[in-house]
């Protein structure tokens, strides 16, 4: 008999592979970068399940890794949310690590967007909402999720949302299993700081999840680039803009993409503004960003010019793009054609508008009126501790400023007057209605926003080193008039 004819007819092995004597592999489901998933039967339980092979990073040592995957995955597996996959066990063979979890069927948040472009918003929200609550288990239980991203987020028929990956980025990404330079997580998703060199923290997954919702309801990443530098760079620099929401969506995700960890909002803070956006539903039941009959204000971007991040991505100027996306919840309230009864009409100062507003160096209080053709200067300055009808208990002046060394900066142009009146009247209820006022006083107080007129944003300074007039300001004071008596702005004291 020939070599030939005996590999013919020698039995191969029948049925499929078989993980740890129990998990048949049926079939591949899919690959990446952390491995092979399968589809695979428990022949104990006789349930399906799927099945992470992961693979050995370039470098690693056998043991450090299969020792550093079980406990990170073990304490994943710990948590408990209705978003997050369950891990059912984690077993080693033949030198290979598998991870064995519930099987869900659904495409990713990738896979929608890729065949579908942009979500609706209300979706959107609602996929944000629970995929919030999974990292909110995560961060409480001391986990750091590392890979937020849409290929990590199934979706269900139902709308149920499935966070998957717990465990496995963080025990991939140490320095005793990674080469030097390898990056570990999705360029495109992964927060300024950890590409600056810093540890992954719990406000580094919330950035994630700004960028994978930007992904969601604009039908394109924010940051991806044709390279792995220019994506990096794309982060570090530029300030991505929404185009297709505005209100409390709008803020919850550009309050994620705050580009420093200690300027983004909290996961508290995200989770209000995307419960109330996922049920901003108007008669008829059809979900929008639509609020009071208006559409979504566009803004198209600023014109592209190197080196911009300058004041542009200091967390005030970043907020300031937040609010001109459509306006920040503070409460139950929002300031894009609200209803606010502490709030006054916005006025307008400087050349062309309703007074002058030149606010001095000394103090923050004032006394005088806001009302059309008076004037306000350092001469009406009074010490906040004595008796004042004004008191200026919050600002933004990076709006153009060129005090961040953006020589630029200057020709940032004009939004238009209702972009900037709303944009001021988000800033000042934000601060209003947060702890920057006490909480004890603000049910006697009534504020207002100042913006400068289009003359005052566009003058050219006098001397060269100083920066355009662009300031927004937020003034308290007794409502229906009459003076405060002391400070009620808590950073003044």
């Amino acid at each position: 008999m020939t070599e030939e004819q005996t590999q013919q007819t020698t039995p191969r092995p029948a049925g499929p592979r078989v993980v740890a004597g129990r998990y048949a592999l049926l079939g591949e489901l899919g690959r990446g970068g952390h491995g092979v998933v399968w589809r695979a039967q428990d022949q104990v339980i006789g349930r399906q399940v799927a099945i992470k092979e992961l693979r050995l990073p370039d470098g690693a040592e056998d043991t450090v890794f299969t020792e550093r995957v079980l406990r990170e995955v073990r304490t994943a597996g710990r948590l408990n949310d209705p978003a997050i996959v369950t891990v059912f066990d984690v077993v080693t063979q033949d030198g290979a690590t598998y991870i064995v979890m519930e099987l869900v069927e659904a495409p990713t948040l990738g896979d929608l967007v890729r065949h579908h472009g942009a979500l609706p918003p209300q979706q959107v929200a609602s996929i944000g909402q629970q995929v919030l609550s999974a990292l909110q288990a995560a961060h409480e239980a001391g986990i750091v999720h590392r890979d937020v991203k849409p290929g990590n987020i199934m979706v269900g028929a139902n709308g149920r949302v499935k966070l998957t990956d717990f465990g496995i980025a963080t025990a991939i990404d140490d320095p005793r299993l990674t080469s030097s330079g390898t990056i570990v997580g999705s360029p495109a998703f992964m927060a300024p700081e950890r590409l600056d060199g810093r540890e992954a923290l719990p406000d580094s997954d919330l950035w994630s999840l700004g960028a994978t919702l930007f992904l969601a309801v604009e039908g394109k990443s924010a940051f991806d680039r044709p390279t792995t530098a220019a994506t990096m760079n794309a982060i570090l620099t530029e300030v991505p803009y929404l185009t297709r929401v505005q209100g409390p969506l709008a803020s919850a995700i550009m309050g994620l993409l705050v580009a420093k960890p200690e300027g983004r909002i909290s996961a508290a803070q995200a989770a209000h503004l995307l419960g109330i956006a996922a049920q901003n539903t108007p008669p008829g039941g059809i979900a929008t960003a639509v609020h009071n009959g208006q559409p979504p204000t566009r803004f198209a971007p600023a014109p592209s010019r190197t080196g911009r991040r300058g004041a542009w991505v200091t967390a005030g100027a970043v907020l300031g793009v937040v609010l001109l996306a459509g306006g920040f919840l503070a409460g139950q309230w929002w300031a894009t054609e609200a209803e606010d009864p502490a709030m006054l009409p916005t006025m307008v100062y400087g050349e062309g508008g309703d007074l002058r507003f030149e606010p001095g160096s000394s103090y923050r209080c004032y006394n005088g009126r806001l009302e059309p053709g008076y004037r306000i200067t350092s001469d009406n300055q009074v010490d906040c501790d004595k008796a004042h009808e004004l008191e200026l208990y919050d600002e933004q002046d990076s709006l153009g400023n060129a005090s961040s060394g953006d020589d630029e900066a200057g020709f940032v142009a004009y939004p238009g007057a209702d972009a900037l009146r709303r944009y001021a009247e988000s800033f000042c209820a934000l601060s209003f209605h947060s702890g920057t006022i006490d909480a004890a006083e603000r049910a006697t107080l009534s504020y207002r926003a100042l913006v400068p007129s289009r003359a005052e944003w566009d003058a050219v300074p006098e001397k060269a080193y100083d920066d355009p007039v662009r300031g927004i300001y937020c003034l308290v004071s007794k409502k229906g008039g009459g003076q405060l008596t002391e400070a009620v702005t808590r950073k003044v004291r």
